[in-house]
């Protein structure tokens, strides 16, 4: 135990070290943003300071939620950055060809074709930023297609445009729109222009396309190699240490009874009951308005004639499905441990219940803020910066504004607060199972505090710094953290049911904390390629992620240790469902995060495939699939020990469970791979901003595979409804043998 301790603290120090310096070079090697864009014949295009109020307007609007920016974002809406740098680039084109060949480039042959193509590329990618003065300074053709460009982006964010799903007057202000191309723009000569000294852009070509010679970086091929290779000797490694290790499914002296039988539960585990019912309820709403957001795919403008875009933009509607399903599934996870928190050290801690009652109007209260600030944000009520502090901060994953941000991260440390004093408590005591409980707090600590991140960058920081927190936030609280705490909470579940020793447990937990977090805290930086980062960035990330997937390959080892563990005596039967709950986690890991999260990882499959469709199938399999059904989980877990004298629907759970989980894979088998699929296929052969377009994914095929998630969506909500249902039944309803109800166990200490 003490070398796994040492090798959890030295994975800790060399990975954040190597993440650290990453960031450094991240802040310093970012796309430089001039203070003006000037022609060389001595016109002013873009004034000091317009950029970066191009990038608050993009952020105000939406962001990310309405297309993407260098790949991050949504999927209806184009890459902004692609789609200006295709119009530029055949705008330009076609203008050199009419002066010189009386028509347009397309009806050239290839010997013109070339020549004014090399010219382009040419101009494109000579930098001609001047550090000394802060000037950027581009030909006078390119300032002509600037003012194309943005007669085409006004007419879509002030008329709005059904095959973005972009809503009338989403932005109608001219000096607004003027800034949110200045912004478009810059982003585009980001990805052409190449860096001080080397022959690849700032975002190392991305994204994709021929006209201006983006295409792959010979870094992008090799490391790709490198990451296969070294994913190949981690899985040999893997096997051959578990081949010789001996596993123990289940303890010897498994208790006869339940163990939990008969413990009184105390106030504060009580007052939990509430946690689980706002999750089943967030966990509904996230649903309904994810079938809104997909069918604004099929129909931009409303929902089956209904003009719903006027009301519920789908900005709004996306925001709100992501965001949903990051609150219920951390609520789960938070009720989870505020649940367990007295059965660490044994009593009831101090005014704990006081504290669960007050954290969980906190989050109600960032809740019902958050998603009502940014309704407000899109529709323009904000004045002035008050749209950052209340409102869209427009980044994916972190789109409540800064003040809901704020409130959450004081609410983490409050549950950290709740939860660390019984744990501290816990390790006081005689004969405590001291290296579990230790687990159990550090990665309580980790939630709690690397949340944090997100409020590392402030309204105006480059957009590149931002990418690196922000995934910081993202990819190592949720996949970091979240994901070690899900294997400690289980080890401690089962401890807890005697079915399994606490110091094999403790062993089991930091052995694959350790493998998680090898490659997982470095692996942050697959998320990093192309945003405006140095190539040392691809390199790093691309080993590391690639070490990501190897736990995950071999996650039926513990999926198959817990289904034994839950037949070893007849009393377990009671926790069934919950154990298929953690089976179908492992399930997901595999298939969600291992198989569909390398399928787009390696650099040259990223940079075709990012912000397409096959992202889709990464995050819908990987945050529903693993951290949705684990909360879903050790919902039923609580609410089990709560109610172990009261019969259980088994036939309502069991159809629930199914039909998630084939709605899910559903899902995405008919619809979102083939679709990613066939998009990536496009990016490779045209471009990609093709695989982006509307002339592209409006084609029948496209249509009819976006049609098909109905079968997926439709299994999916009704698994999901059954659950709902099967929640409300027993706690307002089902009753035990002595007559009580579960809600009468937080009415009756009220």
């Amino acid at each position: 135990m003490k070398r796994l301790w040492l090798l959890l603290v030295a994975i800790f120090v060399v990975s954040f070290s190597i993440l650290g310096w990453m960031g450094v070079e991240i802040f310093r090697q970012a796309p430089p943003i001039p203070d003006e864009v000037v022609t060389t014949d001595g016109r002013v295009l873009i004034p000091s300071g317009e950029i970066q109020n191009g990038q608050n307007v993009w952020q105000a609007m939406g962001g990310m939620q309405v297309g993407s920016i260098w790949g991050h974002g949504s999927y209806v809406a184009p890459d902004w950055t692609a789609d200006y740098l295709h119009r530029e680039a055949v705008f330009i084109l076609n203008r050199w060809a009419q002066e010189e060949f009386g028509k347009n480039y397309d009806a050239l042959n290839s010997e013109q074709q070339a020549v004014l193509r090399q010219r382009l590329q040419d101009m494109v990618r000579k930098n001609n930023y001047d550090p000394s003065s802060g000037k950027l300074i581009i030909e006078p053709i390119r300032a002509q297609a600037f003012e194309e460009n943005l007669r085409h982006y006004s007419e879509i964010f002030s008329k709005g445009s059904l095959e973005y799903a972009i809503q009338k007057n989403a932005q109608s202000d001219p000096t607004k729109l003027r800034q949110l191309v200045s912004f478009f723009f810059w982003t585009a000569w980001a990805s052409t222009a190449n860096r001080p000294g080397n022959t690849i852009s700032y975002t190392s070509n991305f994204p994709p396309e021929p006209l201006v010679g983006n295409v792959p970086t010979s870094s992008a091929i090799i490391w790709t190699g490198v990451s296969v290779i070294v994913l190949l000797a981690a899985i040999g490694w893997m096997i051959w240490f578990y081949a010789g290790r001996k596993v123990e499914i289940a303890a010897e002296d498994v208790p006869n009874e339940d163990p939990l039988v008969g413990v009184k539960l105390t106030a504060s585990q009580k007052a939990t009951v509430k946690y689980f019912v706002v999750v089943t309820l967030l966990f509904l709403f996230q649903i309904v308005v994810g079938v809104i957001t997909a069918h604004y795919g099929v129909e931009g403008g409303g929902f089956y004639g209904f003009p719903l875009q006027d009301y519920l933009p789908y900005v709004v509607s996306r925001t709100w499905h992501v965001q949903l399903g990051i609150f219920w599934i951390a609520t789960a996870w938070l009720a989870a441990g505020l649940f367990i928190a007295p059965f660490v050290c044994g009593y009831e801690p101090k005014y704990q219940r006081l504290g669960v009652d007050i954290l969980f109007v906190a989050l109600l209260v960032v809740v019902i803020g958050s998603l009502t600030g940014q309704w407000l944000s899109v529709h323009h009520f904000f004045e002035g910066d008050s749209w950052w502090w209340f409102g869209h901060q427009g980044y994916e994953y972190v789109d409540l504004g800064r003040v809901w941000q704020i409130a959450l991260f004081v609410g983490l440390l409050l549950w950290l607060f709740l939860i660390g004093r019984a744990a501290i408590a816990a390790l006081k005591q005689k004969g405590a199972p001291k290296h579990l409980i230790s687990l159990y707090f550090l990665t309580t600590a980790g939630i709690a505090l690397f949340y944090a991140p997100g409020l590392f960058w402030g309204m105006r920081s480059h957009i590149s710094v931002v990418e690196y927190w922000r995934w910081w936030l993202v990819h190592l609280w949720v996949e970091g953290y979240f994901e070690v705490f899900a294997t400690v909470v289980i080890a401690f579940l089962f401890a807890k049911l005697r079915v399994i020793h606490p110091e094999n447990a403790a062993y089991a937990s930091l052995m694959s904390g350790a493998i998680y977090l090898s490659g997982g805290i470095i692996g942050t930086l697959h998320h990093l390629y192309f945003a405006g980062t140095p190539t040392m960035v691809l390199a790093f990330g691309s080993v590391f992620s690639a070490l990501e997937i190897v736990p995950l390959l071999l996650v039926g080892y513990e999926a198959v240790a817990n289904i034994r563990r839950a037949r070893v005596r007849p009393w377990l039967e009671k926790y069934k469902w919950i154990v298929y709950f953690f089976v179908a986690v492992a399930f997901w890991n595999l298939v969600g995060a291992g198989i569909f999260g390398f399928m787009i990882n390696p650099p040259i499959a990223l940079y075709y495939m990012q912000g397409l469709n096959t992202t889709a199938v990464h995050a819908h399999g990987a945050l529903y699939g693993v951290y949705g059904t684990l909360g879903l989980g050790l919902s039923l877990f609580c609410l089990r020990v709560m109610s172990l004298q009261t019969e259980w629907r088994e036939k309502l759970i069991s159809f629930a469970f199914w039909a998630i989980n084939i709605g899910m894979f559903l899902e995405i088998l008919l619809s979102l791979l083939p679709i990613g699929l066939m998009q990536t296929y496009q990016s490779v052969s045209v471009g990609y901003w093709s695989a982006r377009s509307p002339e592209f994914m409006q084609t029948d095929i496209m249509q009819f595979l976006r049609w098909m998630r109905m079968v997926g969506d439709i299994i999916f909500a009704a698994g999901a409804i059954a659950y709902c249902y099967f929640v409300f039944d027993l706690v307002f309803f089902r009753k035990s043998p002595e007559g009580n109800r579960i809600i009468g166990l937080e009415i009756e200490t009220a």
